[in-house]
């Protein structure tokens, strides 16, 4: 008499999650660290030069809008201070912050993720000066952000940030008023705030401190936290002494202020004063919206994916979800990247953090080809076209995808098994080595 088995059924896939049941996680994982292994080892002098050419053309545009500033409120200093900012941040400071030339750049007493920015207002002025503060950006952005991407500790996951806007009981055309607003003041009103939180918050796992009843780590802080409710983890008073008022004061009223003496000399008093300051708090406004398309699209829209758990930063799953949660804009010449602040290349940065802007540009292609060889989705499209799916997630037009339950639980399984053979590997060298050593002895 036969009696029947029960097989395991196959869990039952969206149409557009398909691809994962014949996915080979090893020899996906296999390809993309030989390839990360060549790009680090590859960089050089080029990478160096390349960065030096970003650097030259930040400084051409804030220099053009230095001297441009007190002649009158018009486009020139406002794009030209705008796209300052806004390079000066996304290449310059957000590459190097990541160590993408610690290895590569001859002067490692700046150029160098443990010195750049950091360790004061003189360094921070020097450097990499915004509304953020530099220390704070590292934990926020280069810790929790990019080994939690899009799970529920990433503090930049936009559906869980906008969680209050998108539940609102509002009609969809309302919601869509306020984006002019939230896409010109966010780096002050969330990130500056949002990041020195991740900081302190650090400092108290660090220090065994316990998190208070009530208070969920995973929220955002912005001004109006600040204003309305405060924060277990630091006072206003804190925050705008240490963080922003050093920006708000020097970089919008200190930095301008020698026009007001060569106004005098000119015989046009305040004016060129009073020209430079609204020049600076426009370009502002404009660095603002700039920053927003290009940053903040980079992890949001109805084809990106979701985990419910963490997982081993380098490991299988790990290459995967850097992929399945990021986007890449248009590539191709240094114009078009740096007008895209190399966040055009988010895959391939996401995938090696610390790896030089040349070496996204160089890479994107061969990164692009494995995927396409594992069935991997590699989204790539227009910055505007992601700016309107990103949108749609913050007003709860349309929602992220959740990555299929029993695979993410597989791959962490098979991720645990590597993770074991390869220790084990490493004993029987040192045991192989001991034992050669006893023998020569």
């Amino acid at each position: 008499m036969c009696v029947p088995t029960n097989k395991p059924s196959e869990p039952k896939l969206a149409k557009s999650d398909q691809w994962v049941r014949d996915f080979d996680l090893d020899s996906f994982t296999a390809d993309m660290k030989a390839l990360g292994d060549e790009l680090e080892k590859n960089q050089g002098p080029a990478d160096v030069a390349h960065l030096n050419k970003m650097i030259m053309w930040s400084n051409f545009c804030g220099i053009v809008g230095m001297l441009t500033m007190g002649l009158g409120v018009h486009l020139v200093p406002i794009v030209a201070l705008s796209t300052f900012t806004f390079s000066r941040w996304t290449m310059i400071a957000h590459h190097t912050c990541h160590g993408g030339y610690d290895k590569c750049h001859p002067n490692k007493n700046r150029w160098n993720r443990f010195k750049f920015a950091i360790g004061g207002l003189w360094s921070r002025m020097c450097d990499w000066f915004d509304w953020m503060m530099p220390e704070a950006w590292n934990v926020e952005h280069n810790n929790r952000h990019h080994y939690c991407l899009s799970e529920i500790e990433d503090p930049d996951l936009v559906e869980n940030n906008l969680m209050e806007l998108r539940t609102m009981n509002l009609p969809t055309f309302v919601k869509w008023m306020a984006m002019p607003v939230v896409t010109s003041v966010w780096k002050w009103y969330y990130y500056a705030p949002n990041t020195y939180k991740e900081l302190k918050l650090a400092k108290w796992r660090k220090a065994g401190k316990k998190i208070p009843e009530g208070v969920v780590p995973s929220d955002a802080v912005t001004i109006r936290t600040l204003i309305f409710g405060g924060t277990p983890f630091y006072s206003f008073w804190e925050f705008f002494s240490i963080v922003m008022g050093p920006y708000l004061v020097i970089h919008f009223f200190l930095f301008p202020a020698p026009l007001l003496a060569i106004g005098e000399y000119m015989g046009t008093g305040h004016d060129m004063y009073v020209n430079a300051v609204k020049n600076l708090f426009l370009a502002e406004l404009l660095t603002n919206v700039h920053a927003f398309v290009a940053i903040v699209t980079n992890h949001a829209g109805d084809d990106m994916y979701r985990f419910r758990d963490g997982c081993r930063p380098y490991s299988g799953s790990f290459y995967l979800r850097q992929v399945l949660a990021s986007v890449d804009f248009w590539t191709g010449s240094d114009i078009n990247d740096f007008m895209h602040g190399y966040l055009n290349y988010q895959i391939e940065h996401h995938l090696w953090p610390s790896l030089s802007m040349l070496s996204y540009k160089r890479s994107q292609p061969l990164v692009k080809a494995i995927c396409k060889k594992h069935g991997v989705p590699y989204v790539q499209e227009n910055v505007f076209l992601r700016l309107k799916k990103t949108i749609d997630i913050m007003t709860g037009s349309s929602s992220m995808r959740w990555f299929p339950e029993e695979y993410e639980r597989k791959f962490l399984e098979r991720d645990a098994i590597a993770e074991a053979a390869k220790k084990n590997s490493r004993k029987t060298v040192l045991l192989s080595d001991k034992c050669m050593e006893a023998v020569q002895e």
